[in-house]
């Protein structure tokens, strides 16, 4: 078999940030392919014997972690398994070691797909190297996954621990109380050792043997009603969750409100004194009315281009941070942080930006207050192919005020627009209607913006309801 046929045929396709599909695509064969053609990619460029790999609570995951191990097991290298782990433990303790590793993981998708996140020594993936991947043809030969056992090894989670207790006093939390929406998340356990050890008092909530689809883009309902509830009946300070694989936080301060995920980043990135930020343009634009930096880069959505933007920025800058409107925060810098070095951590990290709020001496909600008052919403059209995507949108981008038309939104006209990445409309009123298909699933995404949580809620049931009618 060779790596490029098994690999186009597999009906699995880089996203965002990842390699993603059905479960049912991921054979033992397609998982080799990849495994083995991102081997390939990067053989002449690092120097290395194992490669490490975790995974996150998916029922399909051990399996598919098993079949990845028996393909790298054919190139002769060792496979360290650290077994379920947030993706930002391992890919922090793979750059420590300098060896390349693999997270199985879909995120926030459905539990029925499944994905593959590769680091290299150096960090996360670029682009390039996905062509790299796909177009490697190496030839491997049938993939038995029942010879292959994986012992879990802990050393990654302890070294992630020690990333951040390190930084602080161990008293640093004391008489804080602090909630962990638990769920699935690949992080659970990690967290509430991780903010005990700093001296808070932790309570564990909705913790669940099945897998949940965490979406930090698109609260559910009721999960809005439960960060309320529970943080009312437990009097506390913080709330925190994250995704699937612990790379995208959620954080509710004491008034039980989930932060949008940029404004998080944003409240972070002002507490760490960064300098310049690359974020993508989906993003909050009170990040650049706070005045808090020199630079703002803009980017297309995923990591791997906020990733690639801070090359443009580390030869001015010595603290370069960036993030996501899902809160996954990207420090692409060392800096010194309480007298010490904080190392960088240039890959999506949940814990990070919880962390450094809840160490604040202000409270959660007095630190959003400061910032001005730009409201982000977002929600999505479930089952809405890519081609039917890029269909309305390439219409809109054509006469972009048929769209204003089409969601009966009278009084307003579109002043300007921006394709780096889907259609981004800004309105003479000052507020932004931005469309674009999901990298990850058949999914449609309408983002909003304005000074008004009622005005987002009107533009998005407005867009919501033309979708439905146009059915």
């Amino acid at each position: 078999m060779k790596t490029q046929s098994i690999i186009k045929n597999s009906g699995i396709a880089f996203g965002t940030s990842g390699a993603r599909g059905l479960v049912t695509d991921f054979t033992p064969e397609v998982c080799a392919a990849f495994s083995i053609a991102f081997i390939h990619s990067i053989n002449e460029q690092f120097d290395f014997d194992t490669v490490a790999i975790a995974i996150d609570n998916r029922p399909s995951s051990l399996e598919i972690a098993n079949a990845c191990a028996a393909g790298l097991k054919q190139l002769n290298l060792k496979v360290i398994f650290y077994g379920v782990l947030p993706t930002p433990a391992l890919a922090y303790t793979a750059m420590k070691d300098n060896m390349p590793c693999i997270m199985v993981t879909g995120s926030h998708i459905p539990f029925d797909r499944n994905g593959l996140k590769f680091y290299r020594p150096d960090g996360e993936i670029t682009k390039q190297d996905e062509v790299a991947i796909i177009d490697s043809s190496v030839e491997f030969c049938e993939v038995n996954i029942e010879s292959t056992s994986l012992e879990c090894n802990s050393r990654a989670k302890d070294l992630y621990l020690s990333r951040y207790t390190s930084l602080f006093e161990s008293n640093v939390l004391a008489g804080k109380r602090i909630g962990i929406y638990e769920h699935s998340s690949a992080g659970r356990d990690i967290y509430t050792s991780l903010f005990e050890q700093l001296g808070a008092e932790v309570i564990g909530l909705g913790r669940s043997d099945q897998f949940i689809p965490i979406d930090t883009e698109a609260v559910s309902d009721e999960d809005k009603e439960r960060a309320k509830t529970w943080v009312n009946e437990h009097q506390l300070d913080m709330l925190f969750s994250t995704d699937g694989d612990g790379d995208r936080p959620l954080v509710a301060g004491e008034n039980g409100v989930w932060l949008r995920g940029d404004i998080l980043g944003l409240l972070c990135s002002q507490a760490l004194n960064i300098e310049a930020l690359a974020v993508p343009v989906s993003c909050n634009t009170a990040i650049e009315q706070s005045a808090s930096f020199k630079e703002v880069s803009r980017t297309k959505i995923g990591s791997p281009y906020v990733i690639e933007a801070f090359s443009s920025l580390e030869n001015s800058y010595g603290r370069i941070a960036g993030f996501e409107a899902n809160g996954g925060y990207l420090l692409a810098s060392s800096i010194e942080l309480n007298g010490k070095t904080l190392a960088a951590l240039p890959t999506r990290d949940a814990v990070l930006p919880a962390l450094v709020l809840i160490a604040q001496s202000q409270t959660i909600a007095s630190l959003q207050a400061s910032l001005p008052k730009r409201l982000t919403e977002s929600d999505r059209v479930k089952n809405f192919s890519t081609e039917n995507s890029k269909a309305l949108i390439d219409e809109f981008s054509e006469e972009p005020n048929k769209l204003l038309e089409k969601l009966c939104l009278h009084g307003v006209t579109v002043e300007k627009t921006c394709q780096i990445d889907g259609l981004r409309i800004y309105l003479d009123n000052g507020d932004i209607i931005h469309l674009r298909p999901s990298g990850n699933a058949p999914e449609l995404r309408c983002y909003v913006e304005s000074n008004s949580a009622e005005l987002n809620d009107t533009y998005l049931k407005s867009f919501f309801r033309y979708i439905e009618n146009s059915n």
